[in-house]
């Protein structure tokens, strides 16, 4: 069907939603609802126009099996930094014969100051979150080794050594970027002097979610995260990956999708709202994919589709509120609950000082489905083409294979799932694709990492690869280009 048709459907369900409303109300939402079709427009992607982003995003294949033993040690620590949130995790093995793992973890919030402050301010906070930690596992005076979950675009040395290239996702801490994070956090351990770590594996979430849930399903060859941020890893093929010697078997290897489009090959897709969250955000004219679909910036799109909206005249009588016009006010997570239900709308809408009808909370509604959409499309997208070329690469007509998933916006929106998975089945039709949600986020896998690190040290330059913080896919983008492992 042509993409308008679907784009009038929707208004017109809106209409038929509204069967109790006066006549006269009928006439005004139609009239209103069309209007509203002119900016809701651009965020809607045609199949064809998703097959082109598709290609854009092609690899162009320029890193060991991952799965291997990890018996033989009892204990593990992990840390899981990627957003507001960080994880302190202790994993251990409690079966060896049958091959189980216990985990217990704490979550610890990271201040928005905090994320804007110095380095040496969030890594001494890192420090102390991890030693009250050891305290309540009764671990204080044990020196276990850790794997480092750090979710930010790094140049990785050894598997203990990660340069940071930028902050994303809001963070911006002063003295981070071009210094290695894990001397930044040995050395806010040592700043306490009241605990040590042993040895450290520093991995990338897609790559520790990957390993989470290939500990379930072992064809899991792909991870991804959408969640503050979104990134994706998979298996290449080991002939093709050029700067690391032998042809047999194959290597992980991290996208870091979320700069697809920095070179400019998304730019007939963007919308003005799209450009206003890139040219207002801590790091314009970077990870230009990640705001157009992650949760970091959904909410704030659809808060500037709104405003708009109110200012035409198209929604709320033309007026607005303090908190509607105040930047990031509205949070992603709203999108989910105004999707799952008008009656949440409508309290959201009265909590940000709004005066609404019924056809506003279900104009607002509307927005809110558009635009997360339009994020698992283009996620879907993205994923298809890692999926295909993973077929391609082996020579198969029918690929069959696991994504191994997480992060809150794939996790908590009502119909994000479902929508991402129906696009790749349309983009990907030779691949049988199963979703499996990561039970423990990437911080297991994290621990997993360490555990192969430390039965095979004499392996350490292959396993830094594994741990994947930057290698050598590039994906069309400047951004990966200056990612590669040198």
């Amino acid at each position: 069907l042509p993409s308008g048709f679907v784009s009038v459907s929707r208004l017109s369900l809106v209409v038929v939603q509204s069967a109790q409303m006066q006549p006269d109300t009928h006439v005004y939402m139609f009239v209103c609802c069309v209007q509203v079709q002119d900016y809701l427009e651009p965020f809607r992607l045609s199949l064809e126009k998703l097959q082109e982003v598709s290609a854009r995003a092609t690899p162009d294949g320029t890193g060991s099996n991952w799965r291997r033993h990890i018996w033989g040690h009892e204990n593990f620590l992990a840390l899981d930094l990627g957003g507001t949130n960080f994880r302190v995790l202790h994993v251990r093995v409690v079966e060896e014969e049958q091959k189980m793992l216990k985990m217990d973890s704490q979550i610890c919030a990271i201040p928005q100051e905090m994320m804007l402050g110095t380095g040496e301010q969030l890594f001494d906070h890192i420090a102390a979150c991890l030693g009250d930690f050891l305290v309540s596992q009764d671990l204080k005076g044990h020196t276990l080794p850790l794997g480092f979950t750090f979710s930010f675009p790094c140049e990785q040395k050894e598997i203990d050594k990660s340069i940071l290239i930028r902050w994303t996702k809001g963070f911006k801490c002063s003295g981070v970027e071009g210094e290695d994070v894990v001397k930044l956090l040995k050395e806010a351990i040592q700043r306490r002097g009241d605990y040590d770590i042993g040895s450290v594996a520093m991995v990338n979430d897609t790559v520790g979610t990957m390993m989470s849930c290939g500990y379930r399903d072992q064809s899991c060859e792909i991870g991804m995260i959408i969640g503050t941020g979104t990134n994706a890893c998979y298996m290449e093929e080991m002939k093709n990956v050029k700067r690391v010697e032998g042809e047999a078997g194959r290597m992980c290897i991290n996208t870091e999708w979320g700069g697809f489009g920095d070179d400019g090959s998304l730019r007939d897709i963007l919308t003005e709202f799209d450009v206003v969250v890139d040219e207002t955000s801590i790091n314009p004219g970077v990870h230009t994919f990640e705001k157009m679909i992650s949760g970091m910036y959904l909410g704030e799109i659809v808060r500037l589709v709104l405003v708009r909206l109110a200012k035409e005249k198209l929604l709320f009588k033309g007026q607005t509120s303090k908190d509607l016009l105040t930047p990031n006010t509205f949070q992603t997570k709203f999108i989910s609950e105004i999707e799952d239900g008008l009656e949440n709308a409508q309290n959201i809408l009265t909590k940000l000082g709004l005066k609404w009808d019924d056809v506003d909370s279900r104009v607002v509604r509307l927005v809110c489905d558009t635009i997360s959409s339009r994020s698992a499309r283009l996620c879907a997208a993205a994923l298809a083409t890692l999926a295909n070329r993973i077929r391609v690469n082996r020579g198969l007509d029918h690929l069959k294979t696991t994504v191994g998933v997480d992060g809150t916006v794939y996790r908590k929106h009502p119909n994000f799932s479902k929508e991402l998975q129906a696009t790749v089945r349309l983009l990907a039709p030779k691949c049988d694709i199963t979703f499996l949600v990561s039970e423990d986020g990437s911080g297991k896998g994290a621990a997993m990492v360490t555990a192969v690190a430390q039965q095979h040290v004499c392996c350490c330059s292959s396993l830094f690869l594994l741990a994947a913080h930057k290698t050598t896919l590039n994906l069309h983008l400047t951004t990966c280009c200056v990612s590669m492992l040198h």
